[in-house]
């Protein structure tokens, strides 16, 4: 208390000087003398000019608020419609094997591709199902366009997929409606080629693309693509054909697997 009595002792004319202002400035806004008015308005002025910047930064301090929100709502709408659409093409993708399923005659079982394969030097894909889903080595695997590929791996319940689109993949096919035969193989992309074609064979583009029935584990009829261009091989009695592939290898989440093939009898 004593401290405080000392620091008003010292300071008093300071004191003194504010309370005078601050009484003078209460008794000239509560004049009502219109000459008052106008230092009113000065007044006013001056406090309008010196809260402006103040005023301008919260503003735009509020703007930066606003639009990060607009920015986080925008990407969350963003998210679900993207969500959408997947969830719109997974369900076009299963309605579509519903469909093949309820058609083909052949023994097959669904399955999911989990992961891409775990061999460095092969194109190949994992699917989640194995020995336990009647899924062995060397079974056909499509989709409702066409092949795909072929187990190679299998486990318990996990198998492993050799793509169509690998270097090292070969299956016979036949193109309709000539009925030509060939070995196809992957060439580069999504467009594989077929060789050893005899050269006076009638073949166009736009031809269906289907497995032979030579091969012991693809039966025939399964689709493969289309014919998109054909080449004649000079000083050769053969003629090559390019195969546009229907199946986009990175874009299918689910695949059939052949368990048994054609039942002629049914």
């Amino acid at each position: 208390m004593y401290g405080i009595y000392l620091a008003i002792v010292r300071h008093k004319d300071h004191l003194v000087f504010v309370l005078s202002l601050i009484l003078s400035i209460s008794l000239l806004l509560n004049n009502q003398d219109p000459r008052m008015g106008v230092v009113r308005g000065k007044a006013a002025e001056v406090i309008s000019f010196i809260s402006s910047p103040m005023t301008l930064m919260k503003s735009l301090m509020f703007l930066e608020e606003e639009n990060q929100l607009l920015r986080e709502k925008t990407l969350s709408l963003s998210l679900q419609v993207e969500s959408m659409l997947n969830l719109q093409k997974e369900n076009d993708e299963l309605l579509g094997m519903l469909d093949f399923k309820r058609q083909t005659k052949l023994l097959i079982k669904p399955a999911r591709v989990v992961n891409k394969g775990l061999h460095p030097n092969l194109l190949s894909i994992i699917i989640d199902g194995g020995k336990i889903d009647g899924i062995k080595k060397n079974q056909a695997v499509l989709t409702p366009k066409g092949i795909i590929g072929k187990t190679i791996e299998t486990g318990e319940k996990a198998s492993i997929v050799q793509l169509i689109t690998d270097s090292n993949y070969r299956v016979s096919v036949r193109v309709l409606p000539s009925g030509a035969t060939g070995i196809l193989q992957i060439l580069k992309g999504n467009t594989a080629q077929i060789r050893e074609v005899q050269k006076n064979v009638n073949i166009s583009i736009g031809d269906k693309v289907v497995t032979s029935g030579f091969s012991d584990i693809y039966p025939a009829g399964l689709p493969v693509g289309i014919v998109e261009g054909v080449y004649e091989e000079r000083g050769s009695f053969q003629k090559v054909v390019n195969v546009s592939l229907p199946n986009d290898m990175s874009a299918f989440q689910y695949v059939f697997v052949i368990i048994e093939k054609l039942n002629e009898s049914n």
